[in-house]
């Protein structure tokens, strides 16, 4: 205040306060459009979904029991069923809440774990005690490295669904527990548990009791916050400074999944997420651009302390176990080529292609002629746009792959029939929405698939948040160049993603459903006869994407008329439903 007075009697003007300057700051870092769309941790479209999840139509939904690895550890649910695995307990859960993990092994007739709060003034705060199922006596828990996310698990546990307000406070305790102090329990939880019962304990000697943990629940009548805030999806409000700082405050991870940065300790994944720094490194992919585990190597960052007391007390193997699941799981090869070209900072009017650059890529030819280029992603599919195909000729149409020059055919290429043409249904040929199309290519006879031994299929991707504005993509076609001349071998270059085209494009710009790219210059770009092909991006591990399909665009290798692509990663559910989500689901399956 009264640096502020001091600023308005020497220049004659009101300054802002340091209160005042911080909000603005804080509030920049949060991403207002991406707000709109209330992600929580149940949103595959910036997370990935727990092992017993499966994503569809952007939501983490509950896997079927059956649906799990068959092989691990046993366990016992809250309501004294036994599971095969932690997956399986896990998945049940899902679809039945009440039904929380209890402990490791077959279920018996004793044994019951507890959470209670002590010495509070109401029912939603206090200094927290567990029971283990393994041990006689309720154990407090160690206020050293209690943090949100525990606290958050603890009033789960207790009832309260928008987890805790505070992990602070302080509660008055009787004297004889200070006097004769107690042992305590070390905790470590990750957030996506619902029960501490999955959280990781270590028995730690006894300790002066000012040490023990503490919580206030956030209760579902809580008053309106007086100063500045950060309303969470799940209705909960927490101060604002805490939002975009890699914790998760809200419970429901709302609160870190919309940030163009990160403050404090929080490391920023490039899909927009803050995520604790502990996880970077940590042998997890957490950022799904996979960005967190790279530049690792002999710099793993062990989790902090908990590990390394195992021979103080009993360790819940969930974590592990939780690890082990996700290796489980079925994976696809997709989007690693067996060469990598080197990249090009800039490539000005396109590079000819070499043999094994673009695995993915194909040509659709219908008599003699390219008609369009294509994007194989698996079995007999192929990507393409929909005004380049119609249903009426599917037999006019082949499908060539490996093909480098349409005048000097290679050894390696590969021609096929197509089976049958899928036009998205919803295409509009007048302003090219829903530009995309599916092409079944013929099995040989004899055969159960498509082989085709020179072909990598590109990933299809899941999530519109994997690539950013500014990223570097590559394009490649038989197109024409900008002079209308004919090409008539392979040729790429690399463009950058734009972000909003309708400055270019006005109301003919659909951002939801199409992508731009280009160059400042406009000296790379798709041109006629590209249609169709792919526009491909590489994530940090070197995978490469379907991104985009060429679609349309305006005067073709000139400035400001970037060209314009169907957005894949919009149409995954379409695709899935077509091809099978087990063909093209690289995460989430």
């Amino acid at each position: 205040q009264f640096l502020c007075l001091f600023c308005i009697l020497l220049h004659g003007y009101r300054c802002l306060s340091i209160s005042s300057i911080m909000d603005a700051s804080q509030e920049n870092l949060v991403d207002q459009k991406c707000l709109l769309k209330k992600y929580t941790h149940r949103s595959c479209n910036k997370v990935f979904c727990q092992p017993w999840q499966k994503c569809i139509d952007g939501t983490c939904v509950c896997k079927l029991p059956y649906q799990c690895p068959k092989n691990g550890t046993s366990v016992c649910s809250t309501d004294r069923k036994s599971y095969p695995t932690y997956c399986h307990q896990k998945s049940f859960e899902c679809l039945r809440p009440e039904a929380k993990f209890l402990h490791d092994g077959t279920c018996m007739t004793d044994g019951k774990f507890s959470v209670t709060l002590n010495y509070g003034s109401t029912g939603s705060e206090g200094i927290v005690e567990v029971k283990l199922v393994d041990q006689d006596e309720k154990m407090f828990i160690c206020k050293n490295r209690w943090s949100m996310a525990e606290a958050n698990i603890a009033c789960f546990d207790l009832g309260f669904p928008q987890g805790a307000l505070d992990t602070q406070r302080n509660f008055p305790l009787p004297p004889d527990l200070h006097a004769n102090g107690s042992g305590c329990l070390h905790i470590r939880c990750q957030g996506f548990e619902t029960s501490l019962a999955e959280c990781t304990f270590a028995k730690r000697r006894a300790m002066n009791s000012q040490h023990f943990a503490g919580v206030v629940c956030y209760p579902q009548n809580a008053e309106s916050p007086t100063g500045p805030s950060f309303q969470c999806v799940n209705g909960k409000h927490i101060p604002q400074q805490k939002a975009c700082n890699g914790v998760n405050d809200c419970g429901d991870q709302s609160d870190e999944l919309c940030c163009k940065g990160c403050q404090g300790k929080g490391f920023h994944c490039k899909s927009g997420i803050c995520i604790p720094n502990q996880f970077r490194c940590n042998g997890e992919v957490d950022c799904i651009t996979g960005d967190d585990e790279i530049g690792c190597e002999g710099n793993q960052i062990l989790p902090s302390g908990i590990q390394r007391q195992s021979n103080n007390g009993p360790i819940s193997p969930f974590p592990k176990e939780r690890k082990r699941i996700k290796s489980l799981i079925p994976t696809i090869a997709c989007g690693v080529k067996r060469t990598t070209p080197a990249r090009r900072k800039r490539v000005v009017g396109g590079k000819l292609a070499q043999a094994g650059d673009f695995p993915w890529q194909v040509a659709i030819k219908e008599g003699d002629t390219i008609k369009c280029g294509g994007i194989y992603i698996g079995g007999c599919w192929v990507l393409t746009a929909a005004h380049c195909v119609r249903v009426s000729k599917v037999h006019h149409y082949r499908v060539w792959t490996s093909l480098l020059s349409w005048i000097r055919l290679n050894a390696k290429i590969v021609a096929l029939s197509v089976e049958r043409i899928i036009i998205h249904e919803n295409y509009n040929g007048t302003t090219y929405q829903n530009d995309i199309a599916l092409i079944e290519m013929r099995k040989q006879p004899g055969k159960k698939e498509c082989e085709l031994s020179n072909s990598v299929p590109a990933c299809v991707p899941w999530s519109p948040y994997l690539f950013q504005p500014k990223d570097k993509c590559i394009v490649s076609g038989w197109g024409r160049e900008k002079d209308n001349q004919r090409v008539f071998s392979l040729k790429w270059g690399e463009v950058n993603l734009i972000g909003n085209c309708s400055e270019f494009y006005g109301n003919r710009y659909y951002e939801n459903e199409m992508q731009c790219a280009g160059t400042d210059d406009g000296s790379i770009d798709a041109c006629k006869g590209d249609s169709g092909g792919p526009l491909v991006c590489m994530d940090a591990n070197n995978v490469t994407y379907a991104w985009g399909i060429v679609s349309w665009g305006e005067n073709c290798g000139k400035p400001k008329f970037p060209g314009v692509y169907t957005r894949v990663a919009s149409y995954f559910d379409w695709i899935s439903s077509h091809v099978g989500r087990s063909l093209i689901s690289q995460y989430n399956v």
